[in-house]
């Protein structure tokens, strides 16, 4: 287990290589990538978002396909298609950009609704439906997305049914002017990426991902966690809260953030660290919040301060 960790933890020691001073929003996708989810990073243009999903892809030496996504875009440019050949007499598969182990999706709000929706079956299942025909993508297969903020020029909101699907949304923030003077520094680079190491491959991180699934989490965890999700339902500033795909997200990230910190079990507050990246794109404000100013971060805040944490017991 401890040489797993270590392998988790030279990832983000790569991928640092590449992207300054964003240790802890680099940890939460490392733990995304272990709990098996999917990925969403929403900020400002040139704020990185694009070289860290590299970095990572770079890291992990995974299979990756790469799509821009933009308004021409087409839904069998994801999930492939089928194409007559006159010689044989048959028609044959062509694969899409999903048959992969890591899809970088850059920009995905800037396609269309229909394109956004080829994504649906294959961010769930990891598969996808040709003319009828099933089949499966890579093992594992992550999809790490980049979106603009909503209301940026050319942009279409991405549908609660996806949003759900993406396991953690986080931001990158504006750098530090220290942070700035490093990137200023290292942009005479022409590729940033070109001096990351492979750490791990796809077999390698299929076991990562099962040992932190294999993490112990105690029923009064659970409990805790069900609880979020029903505060966050109940809150007086909140329209949707936490569905059930989000509780069973909040769980796998807990599990894996333990594991990431070389625990065989669940705390408290590995709960609490995840869950504003797991709740942030899943909490729809209601009109009153809006009228109000409030924002999500505060409401957030709000629900782990007003649910109880479990106590935990210490031995003698």
């Amino acid at each position: 287990m401890a040489d797993r960790i270590r392998y988790a933890q030279q990832v983000i020691e790569e991928v640092e290589k590449a992207v300054v001073g964003k240790k802890d929003v680099l940890t939460k996708i490392m733990t995304a990538i272990l709990a098996g989810g999917h990925i969403l990073i929403e900020d400002i243009p040139g704020t990185g978002k694009t070289t860290m999903a590299l970095a990572f892809s770079r890291a992990m030496g995974l299979e990756e396909r790469r799509v821009q996504f933009t308004p021409d875009v087409l839904p069998s440019d994801l999930t492939g298609f089928t194409i007559y050949q006159k010689e044989t007499g048959k028609f044959v598969y062509q694969p899409g950009a999903v048959m992969c182990n890591l899809l970088l999706a850059d920009e995905i709000n800037r396609t269309s609704p229909k394109t956004q929706s080829a994504l649906l079956e294959v961010m769930e299942e990891r598969q996808v439906t040709v003319d009828g025909v099933t089949r499966r993508t890579g093992d594992p297969f992550i999809v790490i997305a980049t979106e603009n903020p909503a209301g940026s020029a050319g942009t279409q909101l991405l549908p609660e049914s996806q949003l759900d699907r993406f396991m953690i949304c986080v931001s990158m923030g504006y750098p530090t002017v220290e942070e700035e003077m490093e990137i200023l520094r290292r942009s005479q680079e022409e590729d940033r990426t070109s001096g990351i190491d492979h750490v791990v491959d796809a077999a390698a991180l299929r076991d990562m991902i099962k040992s932190a699934k294999e993490t112990y989490m105690h029923e009064r965890i659970c409990r805790y966690i069900a609880e979020l999700a029903r505060s966050s339902r109940e809150n007086e500033w909140t329209e949707l809260g936490l569905s059930p795909r989000g509780t069973v997200a909040l769980t796998a990230m807990a599990k894996a953030y333990a594991y990431l910190k070389g625990r065989g079990y669940v705390i408290p507050s590995d709960v609490e660290e995840v869950f504003p990246c797991v709740a942030s794109h899943r909490i729809l404000l209601n009109m009153k919040a809006r009228v109000g100013h409030i924002r999500a971060e505060e409401v957030i805040r709000q629900i782990l301060e007003n649910t109880e944490k479990p106590a935990l017991k210490t031995r003698r």
